[in-house]
C-alpha cells in the first residue's frame, strides 16, 4: 500500500528541489488566486463573455509566439539567472496589478496589456523551470518529482480559486492582487537555493537555434510520440467548453453542478497524484502514457453517454486521474530523452502544445457541439482520440523504461 503511494523520496534526498518545490507550490496559489481576480475584474467593468474570453487570448498568444525563442534562450543563457530575472518580470507584473487594483481598476485595454506582459514573462520561465530536475534530481527520481510538481499544480488548481473569490469578496481585487505579489517572496526562496546552472552551449540565434530544437522533436520518436500524444488527447476530447451545455441539458442549468463538473476534474487528479507510486515506479512512462491516454478518451466518451448525475461526475473523477497520470508520464519521456543542450528548446514546445491543445481542442468541441449537440461532441471526442492514441503508438516509440540505478 505504501508503495502507491506518492514517493516524496525526492523531497527528502534534495533539500535544493524540496526548497525549490515549496516556493513553487505557495507562489502557485497566489498566481490561481490572480486568475480569479481578473476574471472578475473583467467582468464588473464590461459585463461582455467576449471580454472575459479575451482574457485567455491575450494569456495563450505570448506562449506560442514567444515560446520557441524563449527555449532557445533557456538553451544559451545561465538558466538560474534567467528564471531569476522572469520571475521578477512576474512579481512586477503582479504589483502593477496590485496598484491599478487599489486605485480603482485601469481600462480593461490597460488591465489586457498587464496580462499580456506578464504572459511573456511566463512565456520564458516555463521553458527554463522545465530544464531544473535534471540537475536536482537523479534519473530514478524525475518521474517522482515530476509528480510532486503535478500535484503541486492540481492543488493550486483545486484550493486557490475559491480562496480568490473568498479574498476578492472581502479585500478586492487589489488585496488579492497584492497577497499574489507577496507570494513571489517564496518563489524566489526556493530559486534561490538552485546551483548555478553552466550554459548548455554556443547557439547560433534565432531561427537557426529553434529549428534545431524542432528537428530534434522530429528526430527522436519517444518526445515526438510524447508530445503527438498530448496533442491528441487535448484537441480531439477537450471537454470543458461543454460543460454548460451538458449541465443545461441533462441536470436543469443547476450552477452547483456545474461546479461539480470543475472540481470533479481536479478531484481526480488530486487523487492520481497522492497514488502516482503506482506508475512513477513502474518504470514505463510511455506504456503508462498510452494507456492513461486512451482512459482519457474513454472515460470522456462514457461521460457523452450517462445521464445519471453521480455516475457523470465518476466519469470526470477518472478523465480527470488520467489526465494526471499522462502528463506526469509524458513529462518524464520528455525529461530522460532530451539532452541538456537542448532541454529549454524542447521544454518550450512542450509548454506550446500544452498550452494550445486545450485551447483549441475546446473550440474543436464547441464547433461540433453547435454543429450536432453536445453529447455528439464528446463521444465523437472520445473515439477519436483513442484511434489517435493507438495509430500513435504504432507508429512511434513512446513504451520507453527507465534508466535502472
Amino acid at each position: 500500500m505504501t508503495a502507491a503511494l506518492i514517493d516524496i523520496g525526492p523531497l527528502r534526498s534534495s533539500p535544493v528541489f524540496r526548497r525549490y518545490w515549496i516556493g513553487r507550490t505557495l507562489s502557485g496559489f497566489g498566481s490561481q488566486m490572480t486568475a480569479v481576480a481578473v476574471m472578475f475584474q473583467v467582468w464588473e467593468q464590461t459585463g461582455s463573455a467576449v471580454w472575459t474570453g479575451a482574457v485567455g487570448l491575450c494569456q495563450a498568444l505570448p506562449v506560442v509566439l514567444f515560446g520557441l525563442f524563449a527555449g532557445a534562450l533557456a538553451d544559451r543563457a545561465d538558466r538560474r539567472r534567467l528564471y531569476l530575472l522572469t520571475k521578477a518580470g512576474l512579481a512586477f507584473s503582479s504589483a502593477l496589478l496590485t496598484v491599478q487594483g487599489l486605485l480603482g481598476g485601469a481600462p480593461v485595454a490597460g488591465l489586457l496589456a498587464l496580462i499580456v506582459v506578464q504572459s511573456a514573462f511566463g512565456a520564458v520561465s516555463g521553458p527554463v523551470a522545465r530544464t531544473f530536475l535534471p540537475h536536482l534530481l537523479a534519473p530514478e527520481e524525475r518521474g517522482a518529482g515530476l509528480a510532486l510538481n503535478h500535484i503541486s499544480f492540481q492543488a493550486s488548481m483545486l484550493v486557490g480559486p475559491a480562496l480568490g473569490g473568498l479574498v476578492v469578496g472581502w479585500l478586492g481585487v487589489g488585496g488579492c492582487y497584492l497577497i499574489d505579489t507577496v507570494t513571489f517572496l517564496a518563489a524566489f526562496y526556493g530559486v534561490a537555493a538552485l546551483p548555478r546552472l553552466p550554459v548548455a552551449e554556443r547557439l547560433d540565434p534565432g531561427l537557426r537555434a529553434v529549428g534545431e530544437g524542432l528537428r530534434f522533436v522530429g528526430r527522436n520518436p519517444a518526445v515526438r510520440g510524447a508530445l503527438l500524444t498530448d496533442l491528441a488527447a487535448t484537441l480531439l476530447a477537450m471537454p470543458m467548453s461543454l460543460f454548460p451545455l451538458i449541465n443545461a441539458l441533462r441536470f436543469d442549468g443547476d450552477p452547483r453542478t456545474l461546479g461539480l463538473f470543475l472540481s470533479a476534474v481536479a478531484v481526480g487528479g488530486v487523487l492520481a497524484s497522492l497514488l502516482s507510486g503506482t506508475f512513477t515506479r513502474w518504470g514505463r512512462p510511455g506504456a503508462v502514457m498510452v494507456g492513461a491516454s486512451t482512459v482519457w478518451g474513454l472515460a470522456l466518451a462514457l461521460f457523452g453517454l450517462v445521464t445519471q448525475p453521480w455516475l457523470g461526475l465518476g466519469c470526470l473523477v477518472l478523465a480527470g486521474a488520467a489526465d494526471t497520470v499522462a502528463v506526469v508520464s509524458r513529462a518524464t519521456v520528455v525529461q530522460l530523452h532530451t539532452p541538456d543542450a537542448l532541454m529549454g528548446r524542447v521544454a518550450a514546445a512542450e509548454q506550446i502544445v500544452g498550452q494550445a491543445g486545450p485551447d483549441l481542442g475546446n473550440l474543436r468541441a464547441g464547433l461540433v457541439a453547435g454543429a450536432f449537440s453536445g453529447p455528439v461532441a464528446l463521444v465523437s471526442g472520445g473515439v477519436l482520440c483513442v484511434v489517435a492514441v493507438a495509430a500513435i503508438a504504432r507508429t512511434t516509440r513512446p513504451s520507453v523504461s527507465l534508466p535502472r540505478p
